[in-house]
């Protein structure tokens, strides 16, 4: 029972630490997509500035970044040279200013229940995006079941009661820009052996995010903002913790990832959506319409497949590494009797 006992104590234990991480992650992302719409729909807090709000976002994870690694010491920084910052780094922080930016100005126009349906496509853009760098390759299966997703979100599309084109424009351009920015941390980061932890992640990419938001800011949110800056005052309560649960969302999703798998969030996604969407029409009262509800079924059981298939390969994979490493043990095992053999053949004839 000693061994045994503890082995399944230290099962129980990575099992509870899993869901603790799923949990903490679901709920920071639920209250971030909440809260967020709350300020920046017009007919609730009515503050729509999506890329003020990103920015102010961006300098808080920044801010707090910055006084970890460098003011308090508690994480070491990362060496990453000029270059690898300039041509890694940077193109990642850019990537992740657009999807932002996006995403959260789509909130302005659709309604959350919505928004997590057509977030059903990330798969499908992350995949896509994979093949054009040839990170993944062409699979029909695979695709089949991209273009299933693709027809189940179409669907539910065609059934939501307040369509917005801008607004759908703005979101599947959020979904595109960050399936490219998680294909090139792939390409960019993980392949060259960088590993960066939740604070150091924060501590180089925020700022190269909040720069490339100070762009579209000065000409589109900029002029308007200070027109009304008499009759607006900024709100610390509302905006400080707003921020604070953005940069408590940063450090779960690194988190989550790095303590249990990508593929784990992807998961914890879908219930996180069906969530949202629960939420969405009891408590906000958005409409969701019975083919809402259809072809966002059919997506998510397009997107469980994908999970399920992803996860077999993840098995077969660790199968295959843990019969290389026991043949490579069995090889050196050979190699020592016949040396021993040899060693007791030369005794014997001396």
């Amino acid at each position: 029972m000693g061994k045994g006992g503890a082995l399944s104590d230290g099962v129980v234990k990575n099992i509870i630490l899993s869901y603790t991480y799923v949990a903490v992650w679901i709920f920071l992302s639920f209250t971030v997509i909440v809260y967020n719409k709350y300020i920046l729909d017009k007919k609730l807090y009515n503050w729509p500035f999506p890329i003020s709000l990103t920015m102010i976002h961006m300098a808080f994870c920044s801010s707090l970044a910055f006084a970890a690694v460098r003011i308090f010491k508690l994480v070491e920084p990362a060496s990453l040279s000029r270059r690898v910052y300039l041509t890694s780094v940077v193109p990642i922080g850019a990537l992740y200013s657009l999807s932002l930016w996006l995403s959260n100005s789509a909130y302005i126009y659709l309604s959350v229940s919505f928004i997590q349906m057509l977030k059903a496509l990330m798969p499908v853009a992350v995949y896509s995006i994979g093949i054009m760098f040839q990170k993944d390759s062409y699979k029909s299966s695979t695709m089949s079941n991209m273009l299933a997703i693709s027809f189940g979100v179409a669907i539910a599309a065609y059934g939501e009661a307040k369509y917005d084109s801008w607004g759908v424009f703005l979101q599947l351009g959020a979904v595109a820009f960050e399936a490219t920015r998680l294909v090139l941390i792939q390409i960019l980061l993980t392949s060259k052996g960088i590993n960066l932890n939740p604070i150091t992640s924060l501590y180089y990419v925020a700022p190269s995010c909040l720069a490339f938001l100070a762009i579209p800011w000065l000409f589109v949110e900029y002029p308007v903002l200070k027109q009304q800056s008499s009759g607006f005052h900024f709100d610390f309560v509302i905006f400080g913790t707003n921020s604070l649960c953005a940069f408590a969302l940063n450090l779960a999703v690194f988190l989550l990832v790095g303590k249990t798998s990508a593929l784990t969030m992807n998961v914890a996604g879908v219930v996180k959506d069906w969530l949202l969407i629960a939420f969405s029409w009891s408590v906000i009262k958005d409409t969701v319409t019975p083919l809402n509800l259809f072809g966002y079924g059919l997506a998510f059981l397009g997107v469980g497949y994908y999970n399920h298939s992803k996860l077999q390969a993840l098995k077969a994979k660790e199968a295959q590494k843990k019969a290389q490493s026991a043949d490579e043990e069995e090889g050196k095992l050979l190699d020592e009797r016949n040396g021993d053999g040899n060693g007791k053949k030369g005794d014997s004839q001396a």
